[in-house]
């Protein structure tokens, strides 16, 4: 990278947004560091370096290019990026307050599925360049039905505005997309998400669905033996479910709503 080239070509960038604070909040970067990179005082690293381009929808080498080539592939980033990278930018969103959130969960969400039931699954979130990837997996047996269920499902974890959004795609020939909506750790509760999910029913003519949900943090190391052998489907009143699980599931009359195709 030609050193008098980059500050040039980042300040360019910087330009087309609102500010650089918004730029180094979404990025998660200290402000006082970018302003090195803008000043031409520091080079970024290359984890960084892949990061801001990726937030600009730019490759890391661009911002070596003469300045009059950059803002020519800034222009054509732009305006191809409306449906692809200004999503990209929202991820990882304020990633310093993501990462408190890193680690394994075990989910718990009503389906529509398994009516009257709740659905245990597990899931992770690890940061993995500049990025939260999330991984679930959600393992059913039942038994008197003859049923076997292995689901599993990845995607991305975004802090935005004081929430965690994780959108996910599940693994297969028939991919289908999943999205859910926490609320962060409250200040004196640091083991419980609570939020919404929104998805298409396995089973039930695969009608879409939201539900409540609520992810129980295990922490950054655990036994995933154990984790996957508590994936299933348990009844309300279960004694596997956490109080908290129970009560935050139960608070609501309607904990899975649905809309039927012929209404739609």
């Amino acid at each position: 990278m030609q050193p008098t080239s980059f500050p040039i070509n980042l300040r360019h960038a910087c330009s087309t947004r609102r500010s650089v604070s918004e730029i180094c909040r979404q990025l998660g970067v200290n402000r006082q560091q970018f302003n090195r990179y803008v000043n031409g005082e520091a080079i970024p690293s290359p984890h960084n370096l892949a990061r801001i381009a990726a937030f600009f929808g730019v490759r890391p080498a661009d911002f070596s290019l003469d300045p009059a080539l950059f803002e020519l592939r800034l222009v054509s980033a732009a305006g191809g990026a409306f449906g692809t990278d200004v999503l990209h930018t929202c991820f990882p969103g304020n990633l310093p307050s993501l990462r408190r959130h890193l680690g394994y969960y075990q989910t718990y969400h009503v389906s529509l599925s398994w009516p009257g039931m709740i659905v245990c699954s597990c899931a992770r979130l690890d940061e993995h360049e500049g990025a939260v990837r999330v991984k679930s997996i959600e393992r059913i047996q039942d038994r008197p039905h003859e049923i076997r269920q292995f689901s599993k499902y990845l995607g991305l974890a975004s802090f935005l505005r004081n929430r965690i959004f994780v959108v996910e795609r599940s693994t297969g020939p028939e991919p289908m997309i999943a999205q859910t909506i926490l609320t962060p750790f409250e200040t004196h509760q640091r083991i419980y998400l609570r939020g919404m999910t929104m998805g298409v029913s396995w089973r039930k003519q695969n009608l879409p669905y939201a539900s409540r949900v609520i992810w129980r943090h295990l922490g950054t190391d655990t036994d995933r033996r154990q984790l996957l052998s508590r994936c299933g489907v348990l009844p309300p009143g279960s004694r596997q479910l956490p109080p908290t699980v129970r009560e935050f599931l139960d608070a609501s009359e309607n904990p899975a709503i649905s809309i039927p195709f012929s209404e739609v």
